[in-house]
């Protein structure tokens, strides 16, 4: 009792200083939106996104998709309105009775789990470019509800509200909406039908019924249960709608593929990391994009990736294909059906990259003086650490070769063995400082693991670090976007593309001929290559490296036209089993041999540098051919690098 005295007192004082604020807040506003000029809210959402040739691939509001409040269905409207903000025909922009509700429930529980949004305020929220929730962003949020009550009747903002409205998937405005989950337009709505729609805004993640059934049905029953209270419509009518079937489509005639919405949530997401793009679409009358968006080959990632998983598995994926002169990146998924999952991995995600962390310290021992025949052995070793520690790392399936090998086999069979013996040998910090060299930003520590691929990485940063192999030395950002300009065509951006020589050109090409023994049948002995199943089926050179841990696959490979980069696995790193190894690769292959199928091969490999040459060698030792030799293969060294034959093993020079 005491409790709720304290409470109601409490609530009492807020309602008092909360009514005084709010009446002078609404008098100085009122001035300020009588001198201000009318906004044009129409804009809202209103993004037009071009592809790498000036084509428009993806048109958020355009006014050509509005559809007039008398054509939608009246079901859409009373639902929307009733479970939205039922008194929207009868306040100026704030619900004063929802908001002292929502104060008080939210003091009693000690919690700000109630909100009191109306419709007006909701779409001024969407005239914003982003969603900040900071106490500037919901001043502006706040005056531009007056703003747009100053200014246009109810049925307007009724009407813009509907047109521009998130439904999930991608679609925004109700008519899209309509038509990607029923296949009809908003005016032949069922009761059943609007309801579902009406309950989504609220969190679209959640309430699509393509996501989840259940949850959009237990808001669809809140949406009737509404109605029914404000006697819209019987009881009979609520209990007939709940139990009608559904019939989801879940696209429209002219979507023949999803993952653009991926790219598209990419490009969106940069934007906002762009300072001179204004906060506000009806400051800029909309925004076009100009990006390096490729039409085919996004339809063909998001082709043979449909193809690659069986129907019912849940493994994910992440796939980036980016031009690695440049940064730019021309395709992109961030999982396998945005209808399913909007969850972008590709640029909210980091997984344990495993050994395609290797390229990178392999480029650290070059610059450190090793060369493609400098060799360890390769056998089960316990390292001893600081502080009386051990680290026994293992080869994949406890295969060790009991014998000294090149850095060019290590690279082959992702021998973790040689990759820890050269990390201690060179210090943990060169791995670490070469990452940073290439602009990989993710914190790592400098551990004996590191070159395993212990830590976790995004996909765009390991693509855009090893864009810098595939350009041979140079820092490039990955990104999306080329240009932008506003509906009226002013140029709010545009890219300077800034290239810095980072790498060793020569020790790149040395490098990436090295990448190449991944599929290479020369190489096969005592275990086989990671990718030789790829042997025969590619008809160009690429540099590869693929890298596992227990709940991550990877395979990241180019040459100077493309680099690509795949992920798989599951969300909630569940192990992976033998079969799940193999569609990382199958993405990877498929996508870079589909993009380079016109292309000759001079065109796409390197030409060697004046001062890099080529020796034929034994390929597993490293060592100059013998006459016992049965397989020679060409390696290439830094002049006056080359080896002679009685180079010690470096485990020899570590136990004199």
């Amino acid at each position: 009792m005491v409790k709720s005295m304290k409470i109601l007192k409490l609530f009492l004082k807020s309602i008092v200083f909360f009514s005084l604020f709010f009446l002078i807040f609404v008098s100085v506003c009122f001035i300020y939106v009588k001198v201000t000029p009318k906004i044009t809210i129409n804009t809202a959402n209103n993004i037009t996104l071009y592809d790498d040739n000036g084509i428009a691939y993806f048109m958020g509001n355009e006014q050509n998709e509005w559809t007039p409040l008398d054509e939608i269905s009246p079901y859409v409207i009373q639902s929307t309105i009733y479970t939205e903000d039922k008194n929207f025909y009868h306040h100026f922009g704030f619900d004063l009775f929802r908001i002292f509700k929502a104060l008080y429930n939210n003091i009693s529980t000690q919690t700000t789990s109630q909100g009191a949004s109306t419709i007006t305020q909701q779409y001024a929220k969407n005239l914003f470019l982003d969603f900040d929730k900071t106490w500037k962003r919901k001043w502006e949020e706040a005056l531009y509800t007056l703003r747009i009550e100053a200014n246009y009747s109810k049925d307007e903002i009724l009407e813009g509200y509907l047109n521009t409205i998130n439904y999930g998937h991608g679609k925004y405005g109700i008519e899209n909406a309509s038509k990607f989950y029923f296949n009809k337009s908003c005016s032949e709505l069922t009761l059943a039908e609007a309801s579902i729609l009406a309950g989504i805004p609220k969190a679209p993640s959640i309430y699509s019924p393509i996501i989840n059934l259940d949850a959009a049905k237990k808001r669809q029953l809140l949406v009737l249960n509404s109605l029914v209270k404000n006697n819209i419509i019987t009881e009979k009518e609520k209990e007939k709608a709940y139990e009608e079937e559904l019939i989801l489509i879940g696209s429209t005639d002219s979507d023949n593929y999803d993952s653009i919405f991926y790219y598209r949530d990419a490009v969106l997401n940069e934007l906002k990391t762009i300072p001179t793009i204004p906060n506000q679409y009806s400051e800029i009358g909309g925004l076009k994009i100009y990006t390096s968006f490729h039409l085919d080959l996004q339809k063909e990632l998001d082709s043979i990736i449909k193809d690659t998983f069986p129907e019912d598995s849940e493994l994910e994926t992440a796939s980036v294909v980016m031009n690695p002169d440049n940064g730019e990146i021309m395709a992109l998924v961030g999982g396998r059906d945005y209808n399913h999952s909007s969850f972008n991995r590709a640029i909210h995600s980091k997984r344990q990259v495993g050994s395609t962390m290797k390229p990178y310290l392999y480029y650290s021992a070059l610059e450190n003086g090793f060369t493609s025949s400098t060799s360890f052995i390769s056998e089960r070793t316990t390292f001893p650490l600081e502080n009386g520690k051990t680290y026994s790392p293992k080869n994949y399936n406890d295969v060790y070769g009991e014998k000294a090998i090149s850095m060019a086999t290590a690279i082959a069979y992702s021998d973790n063995i040689y990759a820890v013996k050269t990390h201690l040998f060179l210090g943990t910090d060169n791995l670490v400082n070469i990452t940073r060299r290439v602009g990989i930003p993710e914190e790592m520590r400098e551990v004996p693991s590191l070159p395993l691929g212990t830590s976790e990485i995004n996909i765009i940063h390991m693509a855009a670090g090893y864009a810098s192999f595939a350009n041979q030395g140079y820092k490039v950002d990955g990104h999306f976007i080329r240009k932008v300009e506003s509906g009226k065509g002013d140029i709010l951006y545009e890219r300077k593309d800034e290239k810095n020589l980072v790498l060793n050109p020569s020790l790149v090409y040395i490098l990436n001929n090295m990448l190449t023994a991944t599929y290479d049948p020369l190489y096969i002995d005592y275990n086989y290559p990671t990718a030789i199943s790829l042997n025969g089926k590619l008809t160009h050179p690429y540099a590869l490296k693929s890298g596992t841990t227990d709940g991550d696959n990877w395979n990241i490979g180019f040459n100077k036209k493309v680099l690509c980069a795949v992920w798989v696995g599951y969300d909630d790193n569940t192990s992976l089993t033998k079969s799940d190894y193999k569609y990382a690769q199958n993405i990877w292959y498929k996508t870079v041999e589909s993009y380079e199928k016109d292309m000759d091969e001079d065109d796409v490999w390197y030409e060697k540098p004046s001062n890099v040459v080529g020796m034929f060698v034994e390929p597993i030792s490293g060592k100059p051919l013998t006459n016992d030799d049965q397989n020679s293969k060409m390696m290439y060294f830094l002049k006056g690098t080359e080896p002679k034959g009685n180079e010690p093993v470096f485990d020899e020079i570590e136990n004199n």
